[in-house]
């Protein structure tokens, strides 16, 4: 299996599990104060790319 098929894999179930995590959380965070509320969605919405960077560089990669 070529590392973009793995990846594309990889990439399509951490990002799914990660919008249920997120999405699970956000069930407690809508009830605190609304800095709060903006500070969790605005890393919510950034963190996942980190990983995602990762996860495209280690499949383009010749190996």
């Amino acid at each position: 299996m070529s590392r973009i098929a793995i990846a594309l894999v990889a990439g399509l179930l951490g990002f799914t599990l990660y919008v249920m995590v997120v999405v699970a959380l956000a069930d407690h965070v809508l009830g605190l104060h609304w800095l709060v509320q903006v500070l969790y969605f605005a890393a919510a919405g950034i963190l996942w790319a980190f990983p995602a960077k990762s996860l495209m560089f280690w499949a383009a990669r010749s190996g």
